[in-house]
This record gives structure tokens, sequence and C-alpha cells, in this order.
């Protein structure tokens, strides 16, 4: 329901759990005589090839490389790179449920803020045995706000049931509102849901 880009952290995850499995395989690999020789031959030919690609591109009046500038760019554009990638997370929260700006004999404009949807729910399913836990979040959703209801039934409580009372709860929300508002009802379960002992009311 949020706009996190799940696509593309796949790939990235894809890619950088094929990059451990490489550097695991040759770390094994390396226990190996065979393997081992001919990484250290490999390593110095490399490291004298790097050596002289520095000594070939050191700056004017300068002992130092160019390249090394370019590796400090390169570093920064990644730290960027990574900044927006995590800042795209978790993106769609809103922060109004409602606005309404129709012409009125008053002038003006009424908006109802996500928290009050958020809190009156929250309200209404603490107050029940049959649930863990609950979460109320309001998001964009098709260029207008909806709800998403999260809440952890106890094992053994039936899931319909549950969306339905929730269902009802939503209702009533909306008709105290004035608004009808999408929602999304998750239930989930767990561990928690399933060693959780229901609390007894005297």
């Amino acid at each position: 329901m949020n706009q996190t880009p799940r696509t593309l952290n796949r790939i990235l995850l894809a890619l950088f759990g094929l990059l451990l499995m490489a550097a695991g395989a040759l770390a094994m690999a390396l226990s190996t005589p065979a393997v081992a020789t001919w990484w250290q031959s490999t390593a110095a030919r490399a490291g004298g090839t790097i050596g002289g690609v520095l000594e070939s591109t050191t700056l004017p009046g300068q002992r130092d490389s160019w390249l090394w500038i370019v590796a400090a760019l390169l570093l920064v554009l990644l730290i960027i790179l990574m900044v927006a990638w995590v800042a795209n997370q978790g993106k769609g929260r809103s922060g109004t449920l409602a606005y309404d700006d129709s012409d009125t004999p008053v002038p003006g404009s009424v908006t109802i803020n996500a928290a009050v949807a958020e809190q009156a729910l929250k309200a209404a399913l603490s107050e029940r045995v049959d649930l863990v836990n609950s979460a109320v979040s309001t998001y964009e959703f098709r260029n207008r706000p909806a709800l998403k209801v999260r809440v952890s039934p106890r094992q053994g409580v039936a899931p319909d049931v549950v969306a339905d009372e929730v269902s009802a709860l939503v209702t009533a929300l909306d008709a105290a509102l004035g608004v009808q508002t999408p929602v999304l009802i998750s239930i989930s379960g767990g561990a928690r849901t399933r060693f959780t002992r229901a609390e007894r009311v005297r």
C-alpha cells in the first residue's frame, strides 16, 4: 500500500546475496593449495599492474594519482544514492484523511487529520481481548487517503469474524466523520499470537 520500491529492493538483495555467495565460495576455495597458489600469483601481478597505473596517472608536480580523486567522487555518489534509496523506503504516508473546500455559506475549508481516525480505531481495537496487538496507519492510495488496519488475533480466533468486526468499526467511523475511506485490513499471525495468553477480566 505504501510506495516502497519493492522491485528495486529485491534486485539489490539478489545482487548482494550473489556477491556474498561468491565471496564465500572464494574463501572456501582458497583453503585448497592449488587455488591459494593461484591467488598469490594473481594478487602479485594485479598489485604490480595497479602500481604501474597509479604511477602513470600522477598529477603534475604531485606524487598522487588523479584516480584517487575519481574514487572519492564515486564514493560520494554512492553515498548520495544510498541516502536516496533509504529515503524512498516506506513513502506514501499521509497526514490528512479528508479535505473539503467546497462552497459553503461560511468561507473556508475543513480538514480531518489522519490521527483522528487512527486514534479512534486504535482505542476501539485495544479494548478487544481477542487481539494480541493492532496498528492503524494512513497512506496515499490512488491519489486519495486510505487506512491500513493491521491486527494480530489470538490463536483460535476466526479471521473472518475479526475482519467483519473491524469492517463494522470502520463503517461506524465513516458515519461519524461523514467520509468514506478505502480500508485495507491485514490479519497476521505468528509466535506472539500462539504464546500470548488471553487476559482474564474479573
